[in-house]
């Protein structure tokens, strides 16, 4: 995580993803040992104090605050006016030295202190707590997932459904290549790649080269539930409109036929938004929890949100094992379906 593209001072992406892990932002604030004053349940940082820390003057942060003022004040940055302030000052006005009619008052929680520490180039004690920002939130990602980073998607719930799911849509697509159109043995992998190209714009293979998986591992396990519930979405309509040309032409479809359907398919506008959250998740998600770059979808790549990293790394998720232990009866349901 530590190249180019996790650079902190330029990529508001990167920052963003580490501020929405609550789990990092815990074990960093430990390491920093910054709390301030509680306050509304939260701790309060004053300027004054933050230029301290961070060895500058108060007009550098001064400056920060006014060119990244939407992203700070959205990360906590709060200025206290009225009944606010004056509450603030009853609990530590004297303490702090403030003056009483101080009319506003500027105060950093924990979470914006760390946006700031990601963009002050002034500070040489801002850029070595960014390298240890790198280091901790790769070290809690890997303590949470044990280390397993690379499946981190089957700590989703819905992942363990959608993987069994898909293996139901993914044979009847399978039976009715084979039934129904005349190609070689070969044909599955071929439409296969269409698909992923369609969605995620990578094949098969370039999808495991990025990844890093070995030739006989299953991609599909790699994957989020969002991206295999489209796949199975594909697969199962292919198939149905397979099967259908099919029987109309009371004869084996040939490859031409076959492409004109998937052209046809993919050309359906409903399927534009689906693909295009497909591509965000997946770039997106794949980025922030596993330090994998798409290039192809460079494009779709944004910050996660932190109901994400409360998904797949929260109190709440769990490891493969659990979740087929908690699931068996809907696996057995499914196993009677097919």
């Amino acid at each position: 995580m530590k190249g180019e593209k996790f650079d902190l001072t330029t990529s508001d992406i990167n920052r963003q993803n580490i501020l929405n892990n609550k789990y990092a932002l815990e074990e960093i604030q430990k390491a920093t040992g910054i709390d301030g004053f509680l306050f509304k349940n939260q701790y309060r940082i004053l300027t004054e104090q933050v230029a301290q820390f961070f060895e500058i003057d108060t007009r550098t942060i001064k400056r920060y605050l006014k060119k990244y003022d939407k992203e700070l004040n959205e990360n906590g940055y709060e200025i206290l006016k009225d009944e606010t302030l004056e509450d603030f000052k009853d609990l530590y006005g004297q303490k702090l030295n403030i003056k009483p009619k101080t009319p506003q008052l500027g105060v950093f929680n924990f979470k914006s202190f760390l946006n700031l520490s990601m963009l002050l180039v002034e500070s040489e004690k801002a850029r070595t707590l960014r390298s240890a920002i790198l280091d901790i939130v790769i070290d809690t990602i890997n303590q949470k997932t044990g280390g397993n980073v690379k499946y981190i998607n089957q700590r989703d719930k819905d992942f363990v459904i959608q993987y069994f799911k898909g293996e139901f849509y993914k044979r009847e697509f399978i039976d009715a290549l084979e039934k129904h159109v005349n190609l070689s043995l070969i044909k599955y992998p071929i439409y296969v790649d269409k698909i992923y190209y369609s969605i995620f714009k990578e094949q098969a293979q370039e999808y495991r080269q990025i990844l890093n998986l070995s030739e006989d591992t299953d991609e599909r396990k790699a994957m989020y539930a969002e991206i295999l519930l489209l796949i199975s979405s594909f697969e199962y309509g292919l198939a149905k409109e397979i099967e259908k040309n099919s029987k109309e032409k009371q004869r084996k479809l040939e490859y031409n036929e076959v492409d004109d359907i998937f052209t046809h398919f993919l050309s359906q506008p409903f399927l534009i938004p689906l693909i295009e959250d497909a591509r965000t998740k997946m770039a997106s998600k794949d980025y922030a929890l596993k330090g994998v770059f798409h290039l192809k979808l460079e494009e779709y790549v944004t910050s996660l949100p932190a109901d994400d990293f409360e998904k797949f790394i929260g109190e709440n998720s769990k490891s493969l094992e659990e979740w087929l232990d908690i699931t068996k009866d809907v696996f057995k349901r499914l196993k009677e379906r097919t």
